[in-house]
Order: C-alpha cells, then structure tokens, then sequence
C-alpha cells in the first residue's frame, strides 16, 4: 500500500468464540487490562512493498525469531484509546484522529514506517464490527484499545529494521477506579529523569515507561501512588508523572501546565482538558513549573488543585507530594472542585451524554 492505496481487510472469524453467557460474566467484572476480545487486526509493512496483508483474525500468541529486532533495539511504539457504548446503543470513539496523528509521529520518530492515519482509523472499526459484543455497556466500563507496531524483522545489526508488524488488539475495562474517584499520592524523584530533549519523550514508545519503572516502584516504596518527573537539565521544572500529564489549579481559577518541550509527551486528555477549560472562559497557561514552585504556592495557598490526566483514568486529583526533603498537602488533600467538574465533562462528551462542540466524538456504530 502507497499514496492514498486503501488496505481491504480480510477477516478470518475466530472458529472458537468466548460463549456469549461467559463473555457477559467476564464483562461484569472486567477489571483493567487483564481480558481480550476474541479478534485482533495484523497489518503488515516491507521496505519497496509498504503496507500489506490487512487482516483481522482470531487472538492468539505471536510468534517471535530469537533474533527479532524488537527484542535487541527497542523499535516499538504504541497507543491507547477507547471505544465506549453510546445511550442509543451505538459505538463511539474519542479524538481517535489524534490517536492516529501521535502514532505516526511516534514512527517518524523511532525511524519506522508511519501507517497512514486512514488505515489506523480502518482498523479500529473493523476490530470492533467484528467484536462489537465485547464493548461493556455498564457505567464508565469501555473498550480499551491498544494498536502497537514493532519492528519485526530478523537480524542483529544497530539500524532501521526493513519489516514491522503492526497490530491491534481490545481489552474490555471496567472504571480505573474502584470505589470512586479519590486524590493520589505522588512521589517528586530526585534519582531519575523521564526523557531529555532531543530524546524520545515525545514519543509513545515502550522504552520512555520501562525507563520509568524503577521511580515508579521506588514510590511505591514510600507509601505513593504515582511518581513526578522533573527535567532532566536542570532536574527543578516539573515534567509529567510517569503515564500522565499534569495541571496546577490557582486560586483566581487559571489553570497552568508545563509546556510541550521536547521531553514530554502531548498527551490527548492534556491537550482536550486546554481546549475544554478554555471555552469554559478559563484561562491556561502552558509553561515551566518548578518544583520549588509547586511547594511555595501550595504553601501560600495560592495554589488551590493539582490533578493528572491521560487515557485510563481521564483526570486524577493529586491530594498529597512527597519527596526525599518532606511533604505538602494541595489545599485540604481532597478532589477539587475545577478538577472534578472538568472530569465530569470530558466524561459527559466522551460518553455522548453532553453536547460536543469541538468535534471530538466519532461513530463506529
């Protein structure tokens, strides 16, 4: 496939089936990432052929080469979305041209063969024509979508791989919050930076969340949920958490994010809650925020909300932030009024139960 070729998708149902009684017991209790629908979609692409071999086909294992590339050089990206039952019994997806937009940058930026934004789109439709029974229909339950592409050529050798698989596989999820929304706990790292500029940080590719790993679990081990990552230059301005974006909420109701500098990644949800914010008449600031900052207004009081937002959890209050120095508490630690009321928004729209001035929904269904 080249130009504006459109791939036709050849679709190999899955002979055996989850039950119909034993998806819906599955889908009661979903939980997060831990179940797969019945079907996945494989598109594959070759250096002087392109894109090719478009199908959608039972879900199973992938067979690796020990010398697969993926497994010695780290060329890999991906993404995630959702697709989420709509009241009149329809499917809809949120931005997912922007999903598309990232991933392709993503290739350019790992030196892989961009899909064409058409065919990403492509994809996920036929993934969920065919798995349509899959997408739960309970409160904030939905179909969590995960497209990848590696490069799955065979050879040890450090340059671009002349073969990649891309692939799409659906996960059906429950709320990423059992019991409700409730403030989290952030641990600020002093040992570990996230990504540098020039680095991969704008990418969403594996190797920025493996890199990520060790903070993470070293905030764990202090009792928090997340952790922040500051820049890697001057190891003071905040970045983003190790999955999430940031915002800090001021008392005069202006909301204030790091800017996009190279090292982090322009998240969707980031960039919907500017959007949004901004035509409630709010005003949002996008530049550096240093930690030293985030502690002196949260001790003034200036400082009134701070959340994280991304894919799974939409937006995420941020009650408390420790570090190797102490603690702070963001106003009186609980969900903020602003943050809460923007989640219930974005939620509202996503789900098609508010208007949608932007554009943003897409139907499938």
């Amino acid at each position: 496939m080249s130009g504006g070729d459109k791939l036709d998708f050849e679709i190999r149902p899955n002979p055996r089936p989850v039950a119909a009684a034993e998806r819906e017991a599955l889908l009661a209790n979903p939980g997060f990432g831990r179940i797969f629908t019945d079907h996945l979609v494989a598109i594959r692409w070759a250096e002087g052929k392109g894109w090719y071999d478009a199908r959608v086909e039972p879900y199973g294992p992938i067979q690796l080469d020990p010398a697969t590339a993926v497994l010695h050089y780290a060329q890999e990206i991906f993404e995630g979305l959702k697709a989420y039952a709509a009241d009149d019994g329809g499917v809809v997806l949120f931005r997912p041209e922007a999903n598309a937009a990232r991933f392709a940058a993503s290739a350019r930026r790992m030196a892989m063969a961009p899909l064409p934004e058409s065919t990403f789109l492509d994809s996920l439709h036929k993934l969920i024509e065919v798995d349509r029974g899959w997408v739960p229909t309970a409160d904030e339950g939905s179909l969590y979508l995960r497209p990848f592409m590696y490069a799955s050529e065979v050879f040890l050798g450090v340059k671009p791989a002349s073969e990649y698989l891309y692939m799409l596989i659906a996960s059906p999820v429950g709320p990423y919050f059992t019991g409700g929304v409730k403030p989290v706990t952030v641990w600020v790292s002093d040992d570990y930076t996230r990504a540098a500029p020039g680095g991969t940080g704008e990418a969403k590719c594996g190797g920025n969340y493996a890199a990520s790993l060790v903070a993470q679990a070293e905030a764990i081990s202090h009792g928090c949920d997340q952790v922040v990552f500051l820049d890697a230059v001057h190891r003071r301005y905040v970045d983003e958490l190790g999955g999430m974006n940031v915002f800090f909420v001021y008392d005069d109701g202006t909301l204030v994010t790091p800017e996009l500098s190279g090292s982090i990644l322009p998240g969707i949800t980031r960039d919907s809650v500017i959007t949004l914010a901004r035509h409630q008449g709010r005003t949002v600031v996008e530049r550096q925020v240093s930690f030293d900052e985030w502690r002196a207004d949260a001790a003034s009081g200036r400082l009134r909300e701070v959340f994280a937002c991304g894919t799974a959890a939409v937006l995420t209050p941020i009650g408390q932030a420790r570090w190797s120095g102490g603690e702070l508490t963001v106003a009186d630690g609980g969900p903020g009024e602003v943050t809460m009321g923007l989640r219930q928004q974005l939620v509202d729209i996503q789900r098609g139960r508010a208007a949608d001035p932007f554009g943003w929904v897409h139907r499938v269904l």
